[in-house]
């Protein structure tokens, strides 16, 4: 498991942590959410429609050759760059608002973690944007997803089928206490008709966590999981079954 690594762009860079838990066990390590200087970032794990405006910036020789957030290793002269929240390894656009240029990124880290800075690109992509020289920049990102083949001219972009359509389940607990968890299990699935007890290991401790129901499809287990919010579990979220 990779755990999660930061570049940061300031002197000696802000304090940082990932959030472990019986709720993000078997995330990735740039899948947990995670706190800078007291800020927390939950990441994504889907991307469509996502689009957003502010500032881009770059990051350059100083962190040539260090590891990314994903375990990559920095290359300045590569298309990629670093998002707080969009899942690491798909490609995105970015427009500068004033010149007009747009070109296409990989996402391969984390940050920037400045106010106002919506994305932090290689050093190649801001030259290639127009900021290499200026620092920053105002932009518009807008998600594309994996790349899957096309032409260099008309490439074709996928989103992880596994976020979209599978099997899914939405953990609504863990327990230390096995007994709790099969009592909660049980009230589950008469809700939902199906839920199972898995254990789990974190910080050397046994947890036995509540996976409910079993939904073809992201969405519906995201509808699902609002509504075990709403009806007190907040620390709800979706796993993808086997």
């Amino acid at each position: 498991m990779l755990l999660l690594l930061f570049l940061l762009n300031s002197c000696g860079g802000p304090s940082s942590r990932v959030i472990e838990s019986p709720q993000t066990q078997g995330l990735k390590g740039w899948q947990k959410p995670y706190i800078v200087s007291g800020e927390r970032y939950d990441p994504l794990f889907c991307h469509e429609g996502f689009s957003e405006e502010g500032i881009a910036s770059w990051y350059g020789r100083d962190f040539h050759g260090r590891k990314t957030s994903n375990g990559e290793i920095y290359d300045m002269h590569a298309m990629t760059a670093a998002h707080k929240t969009l899942p690491l390894g798909i490609f995105v656009t970015v427009r500068h608002l004033k010149n007009g240029r747009e070109i296409v990124v990989r996402l391969n880290d984390r940050g920037p973690f400045v106010k106002g800075r919506v994305i932090d690109l290689s050093y190649a992509a801001a030259r290639q944007l127009g900021i290499a020289d200026t620092g920053t920049g105002p932009v518009r990102i807008e998600a594309l997803g994996y790349r899957e083949g096309g032409t260099s001219e008309a490439p074709i972009y996928r989103p992880p089928a596994s976020y979209r359509i599978g099997s899914f389940a939405v953990q609504v607990g863990a327990f230390e206490d096995p007994e709790n968890a099969r009592r909660l299990a049980s009230e589950m699935r008469g809700r939902f008709g199906a839920a199972v007890v898995t254990e789990g290991w974190v910080g050397g401790r046994r947890f036995h966590r509540v996976w409910a129901g079993r939904f073809g499809t992201l969405e519906a287990a995201e509808t699902a999981r609002a509504g075990c919010e709403r009806e007190g579990f907040p620390s709800s979220f979706v796993v993808a079954l086997e």
